[in-house]
């Protein structure tokens, strides 16, 4: 009988940039939240992709009201990355996007209809090898995404009921798993009555190495962009049902590394004011989401350190509190 890995831990501490080490990677960021914001910052990052290119983004539960506003990847499709495909997959619980019929309808209600969404799961599923392991040496992902031979990761960055936080490594570890054998493998322990037994430390190392597949198939032909608006505690599968927002909107950050950009993210979050962030924090750290950060350092999948780079002033070298200073009170 195998014996069960043991997680890390220390995923409710947050550990503050003078304390990291190793090597920089570039964030990109910019204050401008807007269709024309999310074109310009995108553009720092999209020369890597090639080929069919892939947009893996969440579509959201019917009437959500925190998904990316749907004009503004509108503006992308028609225009720099035309031809690209949104690509989704099924969700483990049941609900608006269970099966790839209701899933279809919901697409409808919610406005993605200007250009192609493919549910890769629909086709079945694939194997994709999880290099340096704790917990798997594969994830089960949607066959349909091996037709794309580049992907831009567009993230609307929020809190998350079990995560603690969705970014970018959210976004594909849960994404890009199908809805029914690779969510599993994350989410259940096998025989558990429980479909949400894995918590904690446990579950992002999972959803993590789950991520380190796709980034890893890809690379180099990847991005990422998160979007820091409409920043509920709650993920956008919660839909109308998702907490009020009370964190202020920031801006939309971009890099090629996966790791950096979800760092970033956090440590602007942080470097709010203690009203500011206080919800968001305490949601981060009640489920100990940070170890998503630190065990992404661990498999080798980008660095903690980064340039952040203010592309409205010319460029200039910034820290998380020079994003930050001077917010306005999130209002609808």
């Amino acid at each position: 009988m195998s014996v069960k890995p043991i997680p890390g831990k220390d995923g409710d501490k947050y550990t503050a940039p003078e304390m990291r080490s190793g090597a920089k990677s570039v964030v990109f960021f910019t204050r401008d939240l807007s269709a024309h914001g999310l074109e310009k910052i995108s553009r720092r990052v999209e020369s890597v992709l090639s080929g069919k290119i892939a947009i893996k983004l969440h579509t959201g539960e019917k009437n959500g009201p925190n998904i990316i506003p749907r004009p503004w990847v509108r503006k992308l499709t028609d225009g720099d990355l035309k031809g690209a495909t949104i690509v989704e997959t099924n969700t483990y619980y049941e609900g608006d996007r269970y099966t790839t019929e209701a899933h279809r309808e919901t697409l409808a209600v919610n406005g993605w209809d200007f250009c192609p969404v493919d549910i890769v799961d629909d086709e079945g599923t694939a194997d994709w090898p999880v290099e340096g392991g704790r917990w798997f040496d594969h994830m089960s992902v949607g066959k349909g995404l091996g037709k794309y031979d580049s992907l831009l990761v567009l993230t609307h960055f929020k809190g998350h009921t079990q995560g603690g936080f969705g970014g970018s490594a959210k976004n594909i570890g849960i994404g890009c798993a199908d809805g029914r054998i690779g969510k599993a493998m994350i989410h259940t322990t096998p025989g558990s009555d429980d479909m949400w037994d894995i918590a904690k430390e446990e579950f992002m190392e999972r959803m993590m190495e789950s991520a380190k597949s796709v980034v890893d198939h890809y690379a180099p032909r990847i991005a990422f962009v998160n979007v820091m608006r409409n920043m509920s505690v709650s993920c956008d599968c919660e839909g109308t049902a998702a907490m009020p927002v009370v964190t202020p909107n920031v801006g939309i950050l971009a890099s090629l590394d996966i790791l950096a950009i979800d760092q970033a993210c956090v440590d602007i979050v942080y470097a709010m004011k203690e009203d500011e962030h206080h919800d968001l924090v305490e949601r981060m750290e009640s489920r100990h989401g940070l170890r998503q950060l630190s065990y992404m350092k661990e498999l080798g999948m980008g660095n903690d350190l980064y340039t952040l780079i203010d592309i409205d002033n010319d460029d200039v070298e910034i820290k998380p509190a020079d994003a930050v200073k001077d917010l306005k009170p999130f209002s609808l």
